[in-house]
């Protein structure tokens, strides 16, 4: 009667499972990539992350030599292993793109984030969110009668702790600089 029904016992299959297919999870590296310092390197190196589908997840750049005209672009992007060697070989191939470095298995590197932290409170919910800034070694860089603006400093994990434990005590708002990541050693 119905020709399309399925076995009893057997799955269903959809091309939206193929990474459970492969054996393959998603994961999060860190890329740093080395490029010419001029207009349009930025939008060419987003480009090719945006027209293919590939997420990011944190992004910053910064002349790094004032000189050779060069910038580092640090990405953190997420996708299966076989996705993560497409994007750096993609990004290889980009003209104004002089090396491409995956810190994540490179070696051990060193990743952190600044963010600025505003909380609004009064009474003992301000007195509990500056006891928790000393607990985060997150510094005072604004205060006024009703709000702080806290600076903090550390890894993306630590600031996402530190947002979560503001959000009850009034937090207003967050500003994140991105991940700012190098190899340890030589």
């Amino acid at each position: 009667m119905n020709a399309l029904r399925i076995k009893k016992g057997a799955s269903r299959k959809s091309a939206y499972d193929l990474k459970s297919t492969y054996g393959d999870e998603i994961e999060t590296h860190t890329l740093a990539v080395l490029v010419d310092n001029e207009a349009g390197v930025l939008a060419r190196v987003i480009g090719l992350f945006s027209g293919r589908g590939y997420n990011i997840e944190s992004l910053t750049v910064a002349e790094t030599d004032h000189a050779g005209h060069l910038s580092r672009i640090t990405v953190v992007t997420t996708g299966t292993p076989q996705v993560i060697e497409q994007i750096k070989a993609q990004l290889g191939r980009l003209v104004p793109v002089h090396d491409v470095h995956d810190l994540t298995v490179e070696g051990p590197s060193v990743e952190r984030e600044l963010a600025l932290v505003k909380v609004a409170g009064v009474g003992e919910k301000r007195v509990e969110a500056m006891r928790t800034s000393e607990v985060f070694r997150a510094n005072v860089v604004d205060s006024t009668l009703e709000s702080f603006v806290f600076e903090i400093t550390g890894a993306p994990e630590k600031i996402d702790a530190f947002v979560e434990m503001m959000r009850p005590l009034g937090l207003v708002e967050v500003a994140r600089t991105g991940v700012a990541a190098i190899m340890r050693g030589n």
